[in-house]
């Protein structure tokens, strides 16, 4: 059984460890939207190559996050979150070395695989390190400076833009591995469980990667529309159901489908989808409006963004708390649709927008919402289906959030009409932007609906989340699940009791 405290000199540096390595991912996350019409300037992209310089990350990283865990279940934690780190800084440095968009987005492509090797690296040596009674408070410590690093991340990365430079805001990466990288191999107990698991699904890996990469790809390109965007839209949905099929047949699968049978976890990842597409499109399209129309500086736009993050870290637990007295069913309803009517007062953020009467409302509003409805979400997925298999849920429900990002931001631009150069002129993409905030809108209403017609009250006795201090505004927390007073890590890199 592992031992370490939390207040023991190993213990403080297992913690930072595992944050440092967590914050590289997250914030790389958030900083990148604030940089891209830097990047589309210097390297002179077009609207698609910037919404695959997005993609390229959230693709591997949302196609692998299952199978990241695994690796380390059978080699070893430490090692796999040490290969994640400084595969990621080496990813990075690329990145901020790049000559050309092209290079740009293969590199970010390789980041996403780093980051599939850290995220749920770092939760799963919190938990296969610290004893049992301090592994509550070091996940939610892991969990509150993680949402401190998402915080700082669109600040951090508009000073960066406006001062060194874009490249930078990959670069200090580099810095980051080189701390956290030592600090783990020589804090951090080695750890790992091989016997528990069989063969990897490195088929069902490579075909969910692939159904995503297949349909990104033709959303983006469909402004063109030409063969062979028709021939990669068909192969994307062919890989998409044979990606089913597999998972079904298998005897060991990355993600298995009968999870899917509560129908209560099922209907909640549908307003996940629906909520976190929302979030990533609108993130997405919200840093360039204010840049590329409202004149926003690059500090000036991740600034502006803070307080929906801020407002998370704040009260997220408190939001968690209310959820716990009333029930999931107002929350996951009540929260979607405030959300949706933020970003509608997003519509008033123009050319002669100011701040305090125009952006700050809306970002208040779409805060409120996301603090109303993100702990409660991850409370029902947690409680939907068995707490062996909690950490599971949590991590396909990650997946989830990552995926409706992905295919958001290739799929936003298109349904709202952007030209491959619509972010070189103010007006035209002020005119898309008032086309893509009520889509945004509308697939919120439709999470609020879903959620209205099928949440139900949860068990009382039923696992309650150990992240309650979450910044993220683009995915749900992962999380871990504890049962009979101990805690482990399934094959997904998850826990597992």
């Amino acid at each position: 059984m592992p031992d370490v405290r939390l207040a023991s000199p190993q213990g403080k540096w297992i913690l930072l460890t595992t944050v440092l390595g967590s914050s590289m991912a997250m914030l790389d996350s958030t900083v990148v939207n604030v940089a891209l019409p830097r990047i589309g300037e210097d390297l002179d992209a077009d609207l698609a190559a910037l919404q695959w310089t997005v993609n390229a990350y959230m693709l591997t990283l949302a196609g692998l996050i299952l199978l990241g865990g695994s690796l380390g279940d059978r080699y070893g934690r430490r090692r796999v979150f040490v290969i994640g780190v400084v595969w990621f800084a080496l990813a990075s440095l690329l990145c901020g070395l790049a000559p050309n968009v092209g290079v740009l987005i293969a590199a970010r492509a390789l980041q996403g695989i780093g980051g599939a090797l850290l995220t749920p690296g770092s939760l799963a040596l919190i938990q296969a390190s610290f004893h049992p009674d301090d592994r509550a408070k070091a996940v939610g410590l892991w969990s509150g400076f993680g949402g401190i690093g998402a915080a700082v991340g669109p600040f951090l990365g508009g000073w960066l833009v406006d001062g060194p430079g874009w490249r930078w805001v990959f670069l200090l990466n580099v810095p980051l591995a080189l701390l956290c990288a030592p600090i783990a191999v020589r804090h951090v107990p080695e750890s790992g469980d091989g016997t528990k698991h069989g063969r990897f699904d490195v088929l069902g890996a490579f075909l969910g990667a692939a159904a995503l990469a297949l349909v990104t790809y033709a959303l983006i390109e469909a402004q063109q529309v030409s063969v062979t965007v028709w021939i990669t839209a068909i192969a994307g949905v062919a890989a998409g159901v044979a990606f089913v099929y597999v998972e079904r047949h298998r005897a060991d699968p990355m993600m298995p489908l009968d999870i899917f049978r509560s129908r209560q976890f099922t209907a909640v990842n549908l307003v996940t989808l629906c909520v976190y597409a929302a979030f990533s499109g609108f993130f997405f399209l919200a840093a360039l409006q204010l840049q590329v129309v409202s004149g926003y500086s690059a500090l000036g736009a991740g600034t502006a963004l803070l307080p929906t993050t801020a407002l998370m870290l704040l009260f997220s637990a408190r939001s968690g708390a209310l959820a716990d007295r009333i029930g999931p069913r107002i929350p996951l309803t009540v929260g979607p649709l405030l959300c949706a009517a933020g970003i509608l007062l997003m519509l008033r953020v123009g050319e002669n927008a100011t701040y305090v009467t125009d952006v700050l409302p809306a970002l208040l509003v779409l805060g409120l919402g996301m603090v109303t409805l993100v702990a409660p979400l991850t409370a029902t997925v947690l409680a939907s289906v068995d707490t062996a298999r909690a950490g599971l849920a949590s991590g396909v429900n990650n997946a989830a959030a990552r995926a409706a990002g992905l295919v958001a931001v290739a799929a936003l631009p298109l349904l709202a009409g952007m030209g491959e150069d619509a972010y070189r002129s103010a007006d035209a993409f002020d005119a898309a932007f008032d086309r893509a905030m009520p889509i945004c809108a509308g697939v919120l209403v439709l999470g609020a609906l879903i959620a209205f017609a099928t949440v139900r009250p949860l068990p009382p006795d039923c696992r309650k989340p150990e992240c309650l201090h979450h910044g993220s505004v683009t995915t749900p927390p992962l999380e871990g699940v504890r049962s009979r007073g101990r805690l482990e890590v399934d094959g997904k890199g998850n826990a597992e009791g």
